[in-house]
């Protein structure tokens, strides 16, 4: 009988592409895929809590701000064990204006962020289906004792599900626009400095709670204006499923009452943050840290190695100007 080892030797590995780029692919796919699967999960909860009679009333499930903080939570959490999930492999971008951020800080290769952003998109897209899957029959519900249509204006609540739309105290572009530049730059901002080696990384492996938290701070202090997408993956995919769904144009272009043609804002603005906090992250804060950070142990101050002193004065047992055991002349080999 073949022991373990040489049955190992014999059978080729399966799935060759999980040790390949595809791997990569399938990691940033699966990890938006859980992000929305949770995030968009915990908005479906609300009509689940109406329809199954563990609220109160039939309008709201828990009055407005308590609406509010499930949700940010929810996102939280989504993105808490999304980054567990996968970050072994990417790193756990699971956001184009990460993915983005990172190509911008060469950290990753130009050429992987276009298949990147497709594997995100795709991930975001297949957990909207599921969420559906689980929560239209409250979904339908919902829309039943309050005399929504979907597709109509007034099925905007249930659409909200699973994509974003602008307040309506907004009349053009430019508030949503800056909510979304703004409230990505700080997630950024703040994943470049707990990312970085160089500053204070969190220890324990507790980096995806704070990932997770900064998700949540942004949403709090920056979410009601536009629905803090900050992330275009999270919105283009399930705004997408949404318009197969059948909201229409609700959902794409997303056309509203005081905006239309909404959907490239939470695409375009996320990135624009993104690529702002990058820049201003290496120029005001990395750069800074490597020039106040120390010289490497056996490096001088000057950055002279041993190496580059004047012949004669090494330290003891060290021998002058790169020289080894083996340079030394025979009858030297003895001392």
């Amino acid at each position: 009988m073949a022991t373990v080892a040489e049955s190992r030797a014999v059978r080729p590995l399966p799935l060759r592409w999980r040790r390949s780029y595809g791997g990569e692919l399938w990691a940033e796919f699966f990890g938006t895929f859980i992000l929305i699967c949770f995030g968009d999960g915990v908005v479906a909860m609300l009509w689940a809590l109406i329809g199954s009679g563990r609220t109160v009333g039939t309008k709201t499930a828990l009055l407005g701000s308590g609406d509010w903080l499930l949700i940010t939570w929810g996102w939280a959490l989504a993105m808490v064990f999304a980054i567990y999930t996968v970050g072994g492999v990417t790193g756990a971008h699971i956001n184009p204006a990460i993915t983005l951020s990172a190509a911008l800080r060469k950290q990753l290769p130009w050429k992987k962020v276009p298949t990147y952003w497709i594997a995100q998109v795709v991930g975001a897209f297949v957990g909207a289906a599921l969420v559906f899957a689980v929560y239209n029959n409250a979904i339908n519900h919902y829309d039943q004792i309050n005399h929504i249509i979907k597709g109509q204006p007034n099925s905007l609540a249930t659409y909200s599900t699973f994509a974003t739309f602008p307040a309506p105290y907004f009349h053009n572009v430019a508030g949503p626009f800056l909510d979304e530049v703004v409230g990505t730059f700080f997630l950024a901002l703040f994943v470049c400095a707990v990312t970085d080696e160089y500053n204070q990384p969190p220890t324990g492996n507790m980096a995806p709670w704070i990932v997770g938290f900064i998700v949540m701070a942004v949403g709090i202090s920056f979410g009601a204006n536009s629905g803090y997408a900050i992330n275009p993956a999270r919105d283009f995919g399930p705004r997408l499923f949404a318009w197969a769904a059948g909201w229409g144009k609700v959902a794409f272009p997303g056309d509203y009452a005081n905006i239309s043609t909404y959907f490239w804002i939470p695409i375009v603005g996320p990135l624009v943050g993104a690529a702002i906090a990058s820049f201003l992250y290496d120029l005001g804060i990395k750069d800074i840290l490597m020039a106040r950070r120390g010289p490497e142990p056996g490096v001088e101050a000057e950055g002279r190695t041993v190496q580059d002193r004047p012949a004669g004065s090494a330290e003891p047992g060290v021998f002058g100007r790169g020289e080894t055991v083996d340079d030394r002349p025979d009858d030297r080999l003895s001392e």
